[in-house]
């Protein structure tokens, strides 16, 4: 690995556990005394079809632009989620004809799968702009990550930066989304996980351990109560384990699982119970895996007994493709800013309204991955269905934002708050409380929301059809269990005024309904068998009804609620007989489906 500058030695200790390929914004390990249950809630599917509201726009052509501009120079992960920019561009480097050049920008897309490369070409920008240089030759004035990777990036590039040149005098922002997953990042595991999650409890899961595959994995224990022991050294049977991918590739965690399934490979482990040793050792094979596109294909290929359990498709708004440049470059050339910003999100809206714009941005694509065909990553872009050895399986997933859906994401429409503030805000807990890579030990502070944004450019976009933001369908009843989570709500006594001490916990779940937008919600009270059964059961009703309220004051609209109810004592989880049993009786219980 090379990094140049001061900050050398904390990006190297913060990366050291991952040397391989690091394909979204962990390291390879977290450090946590023991298994624990992690706050996420509700997942969804989304309504992408979009209203036609602009005329079709001319194809670039593929013959290079003659625009005597600065070269400008952005990198990413190979993701489908960026055709908007790849086909505003007409490929790697501007063509004639295309929204960059119309824009009057000069720019220069290369590929890196290498979250520490991407780091590095960011840095090496810096160092030469520093120096004078308004358009350095060198490294990356952005770079296109997912963004709930982005508190972990900015945070610890952050630190280099501020020990390097002093606080403050470089600032990463976020200046907009390009797209989002929706459904190639998932869990896949046998059926009876989607019947029963319950019964995942002690299953053994290959993943990158803190990449958004395995953040996929963590909400969907949480919604379901289960809880998670992130030592991949140990195994906890009341919790899902994790087995660390070699190299920290995603592939690789799918030929890990192939691997043990077909030829019975099992791993022996600690077994630690409340984060304790038992002095006892399991032999496991790996049960499932959390991985993405094309990854999921191979395991579908080679393993009959298994399917998608959960994915980004439900989890729609957990993963954007976020665009991270300099802030100080930015403000020095805020034209540049914007009218990158301008010619993407207005081949976003082509593409979302026109399949000859999708074809094209899949053959720009090939060529600026340098991988595949142009079908291939059409076909992988849009997602599809099918049965493999009897069962149903979803593969694949991406897609574009315009510049209605960044105003509806990041709250600047009227309205609205902001969605990604959620998922940036929720990520930041899981670092502070998961500690992946050693973060908590290396970096010393987490950069918040407000520190990571610059929205400005976003905002001064005008000339373009913003298009129709892609919005959740709720016109529907939805009856496929997706999670069902109980949530240890505090009411002062003998009403439904809710304490001031679940207000985090309140939040918590509104973070993830956010996150996981169109889910239909189903709310339940429920009360211990202390005093009249009746009197319960509308003690209940009131508390179900004042933790609705709580989230539509919020934002979470109505017809997201498919039920309301108290059911009292009617349905106990633990024995009435003792205090700590009632206490896990008297909860609000959250059910997701679609």
């Amino acid at each position: 690995m090379k990094l140049t500058g001061a900050g050398k030695i904390a990006i190297i200790l913060l990366l050291a556990v991952a040397a391989g390929l690091l394909y979204y914004y962990f390291g390879p390990e977290l450090k946590i005394a023991e298994s624990k249950n992690v706050s996420t809630i509700d997942v969804q599917n989304d309504n992408v079809n979009v209203t036609t509201t602009s005329a079709k726009m001319d194809l670039p052509s593929e013959s290079a632009s003659n625009l005597s501009k600065p070269l400008v120079n952005i990198s990413g992960y190979a993701w489908n989620a960026q055709s908007g920019i790849i086909a505003a561009n007409g490929g790697p480097r501007t063509t004639q004809g295309s929204l960059m050049e119309k824009n009057g920008i000069n720019l220069s897309l290369t590929r890196q799968d290498w979250l520490s490369e991407l780091r590095n070409n960011q840095m090496k920008f810096i160092e030469s702009f520093d120096t004078g240089q308004d358009f350095p030759a060198e490294g990356s004035a952005g770079i296109m990550i997912m963004g709930d990777g982005a508190p972990f990036y900015i945070s610890s590039t952050q630190q280099a930066l501020d020990e390097k040149y002093g606080k403050g005098k470089y600032n990463l922002k976020i200046v907009g989304a390009l797209g989002k997953s929706v459904g190639e990042d998932k869990l896949i595991g046998p059926v009876a996980w989607k019947l029963n999650p319950q019964s995942a409890k002690g299953a053994y899961i290959s993943t990158v351990i803190g990449d958004g595959d395995w953040v996929v994995l963590v909400n969907w224990a949480a919604i379901n109560g289960i809880k998670v022991n992130p030592d991949p050294n140990t195994y906890d049977p009341d919790a899902l384990n994790f087995k660390a991918a070699k190299n920290d590739d995603f592939v690789e965690a799918a030929k890990e699982f192939i691997t043990s399934q077909k030829q019975g490979l099992e791993y022996e482990l600690k077994v630690v119970k409340n984060g304790k040793p038992t002095g006892e050792t399991i032999k496991k094979k790996i049960d499932g895996c959390s991985t993405w596109t094309p990854a999921d294909k191979m395991i579908f290929d080679e393993l009959s007994g298994v399917t998608d359990i959960i994915s980004t498709k439900e989890f729609n708004n957990q993963m954007p493709c976020v665009l991270i440049m300099p802030d100080e470059w930015c403000k020095k050339h805020p034209e540049v800013v914007t009218g990158i910003l301008k010619a993407s999100l207005e081949a976003s809206n082509q593409i979302k309204q026109y399949d000859e714009w999708g074809k094209f941005a899949s053959g720009a694509v090939a060529k600026t991955f340098a991988s595949e065909t142009p079908e291939f990553w059409n076909k992988m872009f849009k997602g599809y269905t099918e049965t493999k050895n009897g069962l149903p399986i979803n593969v694949g997933g991406s897609q574009v934002m315009n510049l209605a859906d960044n105003k509806m994401y990041f709250g600047l429409t009227s309205g609205e708050s902001s969605r990604y503030e959620k998922v940036y805000n929720q990520v930041s807990n899981y670092l502070k409380d998961l500690n992946p890579a050693g973060f908590n030990d290396n970096v010393k502070a987490i950069t918040p929301y407000a520190g990571a944004m610059n929205l400005t450019y976003l905002s001064s976009i005008t000339g373009i059809d913003e298009g129709t933001a892609t919005t959740a369908n709720y016109d529907r009843t939805a009856s496929t269990l997706v999670g069902k989570g109980s949530w240890q709500i505090n009411f002062a006594t003998g009403n439904a005024e809710i304490m001031s001490s679940s207000f985090k916990t309140l939040q918590t779940i509104l973070n993830l309904l956010v996150e996981a937008e169109s889910g239909k919600i189903e709310v339940f009270g429920h009360t211990d068998n202390t005093g009249n059964a009746a009197a319960n059961e509308a003690l209940s009703q009131e508390r179900a009804k004042a933790v609705k309220a709580w989230l539509k004051s919020r934002g979470i609209p109505e017809n997201r609620f498919q039920a309301v109810q108290g059911k009292g004592q009617s349905d106990p989880i633990e024995d009435n007989d003792t205090p700590a049993g009632r206490a896990k009786n008297r909860r609000v219980e959250i059910v997701i489906k679609n």
